[in-house]
């Protein structure tokens, strides 16, 4: 492999370097005090988190796979429920939808921003929808306004899944806001991440934010005394001391990843790769946040591109490269190849670049020459 001019998927020591004393002396602080479950370190990042989002209650929780699943079971989802969702993003969110005996029900995505077709949404309806499970994938919001019309007709609920997209606008309101629950993860590479795994749920409804509470914690409310069916479900004192600490740079890493996609989208301009390799189409209204730049390679050399950037030493990832329905595990849902083919074109063709804040202009020129090297040597061959 070639070490020159290396550039990472994501360069989490930067970002350590420049907070390392602030974190340090945080977290010295946390484990004097003893108290490293819950405790008031979380309670701050919930009150913090859920203002930032606009919203009044924010519960936290071990992973973004758990914030999922805290929201489903506030819910109280189960067998002969169903949920819409689409099925191309991570697992979690169809495998949250199973873990409360409800079914997931796969709606395609728009081919324009791979998030969920509110114009396919309807016709999935059946008289056991009870939610929508809408994901603001990579970074850009879904297409709220017909799924809020559609919700209040049908008295669906809104549940966002924004593991992706904290700091994300639709209309000028933040994921978290646009629909009746948000599920963010705090995973190392997120746009806001801890050292380790961590999630929360934000919600207007004091109802739900006590009943998510009382699972993350084995259903117990007094202690010892089981109200619900709960499980482990806590986020650690040190995570959120983590958090905190980065919270109040979020906003100034959002702008430095939209300044570095603008550089890729002029890049992949100046080497006039657009038609073989599509840069993300950000919507008028919305504020894409950039978790990941994620172009369309479009003319089936995704895998080779892979191949070439990585023995390069640039790092790059195929988000997602099988769709949920076509999944081993999601087999007995019953889907087959080509029920979902916008969902199946995307797997084919999706690549994610590097993407951090702290991104400079010659790693992305590199990573883009060593793009434009690959592809046009596979087109005088193919010539």
């Amino acid at each position: 492999m070639s070490t020159r001019g290396s550039v990472p998927l994501c360069d989490l020591q930067a970002q350590y370097r420049q907070l390392q004393p602030e974190i340090e002396a945080r977290l010295e602080s946390v484990l004097a005090s003893g108290q490293v479950i819950l405790g008031p370190e979380v309670a701050a990042l919930e009150e913090e988190v859920a203002q930032y989002c606009g919203v009044a209650h924010g519960v936290g929780c071990s992973s973004g796979s758990d914030a999922l699943l805290l929201a489903l079971q506030a819910l109280d989802l189960g067998p002969g429920d169903e949920v819409l969702l689409p099925p191309f993003t991570f697992f979690a969110t169809a495998g949250a939808v199973c873990r409360t005996g409800a079914r997931p029900v796969f709606v395609d995505i728009d081919p324009e921003t791979w998030n969920l077709d509110p114009q396919q949404v309807e016709a999935s309806l059946t008289p056991r929808t009870r939610a929508i499970l809408l994901v603001h994938l990579f970074g850009q919001c879904a297409e709220m306004e017909p799924l809020w019309r559609l919700a209040e007709r049908h008295d669906l609920i809104l549940i966002e899944d924004a593991a992706q997209a904290l700091g994300s606008e639709y209309q000028g309101k933040r994921t978290g806001s646009l629909g009746s629950l948000g599920c963010f993860s705090f995973y190392p590479t997120k746009n806001l991440g801890a050292y380790g795994d961590a999630g929360m749920v934000v919600t207007n409804d004091p109802e739900w934010a006590a009943r998510m509470a009382c699972l993350r914690v084995h259903g117990m409310e007094p202690k010892y005394y089981h109200k619900y069916l709960g499980w482990n479900a806590r986020l650690d004192a040190v995570q959120a001391a983590v958090l905190r600490v980065k919270l109040p740079h979020l906003e100034r890493w959002i702008e430095a990843r939209r300044e570095a996609a603008r550089r890729y989208d002029a890049l992949i301009n100046e080497y006039r790769l657009g038609e073989v390799l599509a840069p993300p189409l950000v919507h008028p209204q919305r504020r894409h946040t950039f978790n990941q730049y994620v172009v369309s390679v479009t003319n089936g050399q995704r895998d080779g591109l892979v191949r070439h950037l990585k023995s390069e030493g640039i790092g790059c990832e195929i988000y997602y490269p099988v769709p949920l329905h076509l999944q081993e595990c999601l087999l007995f849902l019953g889907y087959r190849e080509g029920d979902f083919p916008v969902s199946e074109r995307a797997s084919r063709a999706v690549l994610a670049l590097p993407m951090f804040p702290e991104l400079t202009v010659d790693q992305q020129r590199r990573v883009i020459q060593s793009c434009a090297s690959f592809l046009r040597q596979r087109t005088r061959l193919a010539a």
